[in-house]
């Protein structure tokens, strides 16, 4: 088939990748001068390592990512009130901390290499469907017909039928040296609180081909209105703040000496009941966008890429492929939509009740079995994941 791609992200990429690995004619568009990755960190969950292993990324990634064992907070009083452990599901299972750049090079250099054509410099803005093909519609000549297009624009795609919710909260980030010694373990996310509405965390991101030395993603809660505010106050009241609620990032904080050194995110929310209509599909956020409480944005969107993949096993009729994608991805995006709805909140608003029940029932009793071997499976990605039988197409 032709297929176009709206968007080289993550899921963009794994796409093209597995489908020009299968003889698909595959072209990925892009608004940048050339394809690059957006963000500092990410964690790389066992069940998005499954698909970097169908690709024979899973290797390559390892080699410069940070394993992750643990996940870990606490209150600025040093309450424990998260506690994941990876190996209360299964012995040595564990995720990986890894720079976005990391991940983005692996699976640009892989669909490359299958034959996905990448065309920058094309901003899209719709897309025409005469019920024989799709065209995508951009900002200079037409690309297609294609046989299927992908929408893999984001949370803000022009594709998509259904507007984004904006969540209240967002957060800065930026990517840092890992200081040597400590303070922190390289092998744990860690992050503490003060109630819902101050955040703070460190992730372990190892490092990357040509660059040994080894990062960590630094973030930091904002409400999206105080962005503006945050850019007015020296930058220096701000890592007060920061090391007030928690002192060990003075070992960090000294990297960061003007408010461009951070990145703000703001964070949406968003799923699509039907994923797809007639030969286009939506993949990656562009289909369930959310914050990133839970660690899964990079991993469900390989996991959509997969199955969109898995349903062409099935069936070359692509309408019936796209079909077929939705009802493989429908029950975990509801899963993981539905827990990211329910978890953002805990950890980042305003609420005061909130964060009281979380620290004084919900931590004492995430404890208690079988409340670990749950919670491990849902960072993992695990939970209510059933990985498509593969058929030869």
């Amino acid at each position: 088939m032709k297929i176009g791609i709206a968007g080289a992200g993550i899921a963009g990429l794994t796409a093209a990748a597995l489908l020009a690995r299968d003889g698909h004619e595959v072209t990925v568009c892009d608004q940048f001068n050339a394809p690059s990755p957006v963000g500092s960190g990410l964690m790389v969950q066992p069940v998005g390592l499954r698909i970097l292993q169908q690709l024979g990324l899973d290797e390559a990634l390892i080699e410069h990512a940070s394993p992750v064992d643990h996940i870990y907070g606490e209150t600025y009083r040093a309450l424990s009130v998260l506690d994941v452990r990876y190996a209360d599901l299964r012995p040595g299972l564990q995720g990986y901390g890894t720079q976005r750049a990391h991940l983005f090079e692996l699976l640009l250099r892989a669909a490359q290499a299958a034959g996905a054509t990448i065309v920058p410099t094309t901003e899209v803005r719709g897309v025409f469907q005469d019920g024989a093909a799709a065209t995508l519609e951009t900002d200079g000549d037409p690309l297609g017909p294609f046989d299927m297009v992908l929408d893999c624009l984001g949370a803000y795609s022009p594709l998509c039928p259904k507007p984004s919710s904006p969540l209240a909260y967002g957060a800065l980030w930026a990517l840092l040296d890992w200081p040597e010694g400590g303070p922190f373990d390289p092998h744990r996310l860690e992050q503490r609180y003060e109630r819902a509405s101050k955040m703070v965390g460190v992730l372990p991101v190892g490092s990357r081909a040509g660059d040994s030395t080894p990062k960590l993603t630094f973030f930091w809660s904002l409400r999206a209105q105080d962005h503006a505010a945050w850019r007015a106050i020296p930058i220096d009241t701000w890592r007060r703040d920061v090391t007030t609620l928690w002192p060990a990032t003075v070992a960090i904080l000294d990297q960061i000496t003007s408010h461009d050194d951070l990145i703000f995110a703001q964070y949406t929310h968003r799923t699509l009941s039907q994923p797809g209509a007639g030969r286009v599909a939506h993949l990656g956020d562009s289909h369930h966008a959310t914050s990133p409480q839970l660690g899964q944005g990079a991993n469900t969107a390989m996991l959509d890429a997969f199955a969109l993949w898995a349903a062409l096993h099935e069936t070359e009729d692509p309408v019936a492929a796209i079909r077929r994608y939705g009802a493989l991805r429908r029950w975990h995006v509801w899963l993981y939509q539905t827990a990211s709805w329910l978890f953002t909140p805990v950890y980042q608003s305003d609420s005061r009740v909130l964060p009281w029940i979380r620290n004084r029932v919900a931590a004492p009793l995430s404890k208690t079995w079988p409340a670990p071997r749950i919670l491990a499976k849902l960072v993992s990605g695990e939970l209510g994941y059933r990985p498509p039988r593969l058929k030869d197409p």
